[in-house]
């Protein structure tokens, strides 16, 4: 095969046209067989498989450096950059990460799994590339939906004034920039790409303005042409209103051509857009006919999921409920608002990678007299954290927030861990947080949380599957449930959400060891029950379990709360430590931080001791 013969992307170089071709297909069959195997990005890298290529036959990385925005299109990258042995343990423990990773390779600058953010990095590395007059090439690749963040405006304006030389690779894969190209199109691009050319035309500018009397005239007149035949014909106007020269369309999939806009970009002073126009899914049949299945992975709603329980839910207080909307930032996929979409497609929408918009302009819906629920991962939510604070908890706004893939998340490692969100959201004045143990669980709380008026809910749940209880084993409102009590026993266990399984599995291991418990299920994991609390308090011992960072979360707030009223009792928080984890098994990492059952009953011991 000739692809076990590319040991690093020099190796490419010498490969004729025929060659390619081959090593594309096998690259193809390669991200099909790894994907279907372990789970991932499969739209995205069949997409840029030739535009991978030609970058690695063109730039010299990692003395080039190559910047991908979202980093989940780079597994052709981590193929042809000596990680071709490891591509079997994609997204397995100890194995690959899905996204670029700093740790695996020098040609993996950032990891990047938050979209829209490489052209501010591309800006600070160029930027510190010309201070201390190093000569490298800064490329970033921007694309799959990033265009529509915030960041990516903001960081091409900032590269437009900072004349940075900077090449901007738009990787076109659906939201075309451009229409149809025609012949006149096609001439005007191929004359736009030939710096020869364009030094040429400078040059005659110059001499035109110098020209007496005429001068100005003739100028303005040049510009005026130059303008109307850009408007017209080529999507320029935006990026070089800018100051970012503007190259493309071109076909993403012919290596040639790629190759051959990059290379003359690099003799341009100052940012170029190469737009290339790209097909997700390419050579996969199933993902060219169905690009939003493949979109983020292949996974999919899983039933019997938290997720399955949220949509269910969602639908059905829409159809009861006329002032209900949906809001996604790019996945109303595997947030589970497809069957909403399709049941409600008015009152379903989706604003793009852009998280800070979907919160205030549902903010802007609520104060308009409308329910809407923001459905977004845990991970992603942090990044408007600002606009939940202020622009929506200010006023008091009744904005339900649906937290999917909260706490440990497992493959997609740290990025996509959902760890921050009870810690940040309980420190924001008038929210409630509410944390389901169950599939029922889930439903009842946005039941409830579509009742709440006075200021913002959210809902959190993780990835795994959700436990089947019957309505008598389901709370309601902000009150907590004793799940199981003991008059003679020391021990007091609270397992926020999915942890209350933990919990449970504790008691039991303890009563064997002649140790009785009360297990709690708080559901409302702030504000917390008072109830809860004085049950707990009458106990030697507190323990608290949560799958989000133990400093600043639940247990922390249950312990300020214990030790005011009952000195006397003690309290364990137990939770994850704070740091950035790998990719791994959700049981396993909860294993290793000592969030499971056995775990959690030997450090009870420990502290009875």
């Amino acid at each position: 095969m000739l692809l076990d013969s590319i040991q690093s992307p020099r190796d490419l170089r010498n490969l004729d046209s025929k060659q390619l071709t081959q090593l594309a297909g096998e690259i193809r069959t390669m991200v099909v067989e790894s994907v279907n195997r372990r789970g991932g990005h499969l739209g995205s890298n069949l997409g840029v498989v030739e535009l991978t290529l030609a970058l690695h036959r063109v730039l010299d990385s990692p003395d080039d450096i190559i910047l991908w925005d979202v980093g989940h299109q780079a597994y052709v990258h981590k193929m042809l950059t000596g990680r071709l042995e490891a591509f079997s343990d994609l997204r397995q423990p100890g194995g690959l990460s899905g996204y670029p990773s700093q740790s695996e390779s020098p040609h993996d600058w950032i990891e990047n799994s938050h979209a829209s953010t490489v052209l501010a990095y591309a800006h600070g590395l160029a930027t510190a590339h010309a201070t201390t007059g190093e000569k490298r090439r800064v490329v970033a690749v921007i694309g799959d939906g990033s265009m529509t963040g915030g960041m990516a405006f903001e960081g091409l304006n900032n590269l437009g004034h900072s004349e940075l030389a900077v090449t901007i690779v738009l990787n076109d894969n659906g939201r075309s920039y451009a229409p149809t190209v025609g012949r006149l199109s096609e001439s005007l691009i191929r004359i736009r790409a030939n710096p020869t050319y364009m030094r040429r035309q400078h040059r005659l500018e110059e001499l035109a303005e110098k020209l007496p009397w005429v001068g100005e005239l003739l100028e303005r007149g040049i510009s005026a042409t130059k303008a109307a035949i850009r408007e017209m014909f080529e999507p320029t106007a935006f990026f070089e209103a800018l100051g970012i020269h503007y190259l493309g369309p071109f076909d993403g999939h012919d290596i040639v051509e790629v190759e051959e806009a990059l290379t003359n970009a690099s003799e341009f002073d100052g940012p170029v857009v190469v737009h290339v126009l790209t097909q997700k899914g390419r050579g996969f049949e199933p993902a060219e006919q169905d690009p939003i299945k493949h979109l983020h992975d292949t996974s999919g709603i899983k039933p019997g999921s938290y997720t399955e329980a949220f949509t269910e839910s969602l639908v059905k207080a829409a159809e009861s409920n006329p002032e209900v909307v949906a809001i996604t930032a790019a996945m109303p996929d595997s947030t589970g608002l497809l069957p909403f979409r399709d049941r409600f497609p008015e009152r379903c929408f989706d604003v793009g990678i852009a998280e800070q918009h979907a919160v205030t302009a549902a903010a802007g819906m609520a104060l308009g007299g409308l329910r809407p629920v923001v459905a977004i991962y845990s991970t992603f939510l942090t990044r408007a954290f600002d606009q939940v604070n202020l622009d929506v908890a200010l006023y008091g706004l009744p904005v339900v927030f649906c937290l999917d893939r909260a706490g440990v998340t497992g493959d997609d490692g740290p990025s996509h861990h959902g760890l921050l969100d009870m810690v940040l959201l309980s420190k924001i004045p008038h929210m409630t947080i509410l944390a389901p143990s169950s599939y029922q669980e889930l439903q009842q709380m946005l039941d409830d949380a579509l009742t709440i008026t006075d200021g913002p809910v959210t809902i959190r749940w993780p990835k795994t599957a959700a436990p089947q209880v019957e309505w008598t084993e389901v709370g309601s409102g902000l009150n907590a449930r004793l799940v199981s009590d003991d008059p003679e026993a020391r021990v007091c266990l609270l397992g926020a959400g999915k942890m209350l399984a933990v919990a449970e599995e504790a008691a039991m291991l303890l009563e064997r060891q002649d140790v009785a418990c009360s297990v709690w299920d708080p559901r409302a994991v702030h504000p917390l029950d008072p109830k809860m609390l004085s049950h707990a308090g009458r106990h030697e011992l507190v323990v608290t379990i949560e799958d989000g960072f133990k400093e600043g979360g639940f247990g922390s707030a249950v312990r300020g709360s214990i030790s005011g009223s009952a000195p006397d009792t003690r309290v364990a928080v137990l939770g994850v430590p704070v740091a950035h984890h790998a990719h791994g098994r959700p049981e396993d990492l909860l294993a290793s931080f000592g969030l499971d059952s056995a775990s959690v009953a030997g450090k009870v011991m420990k502290h009875l001791a």
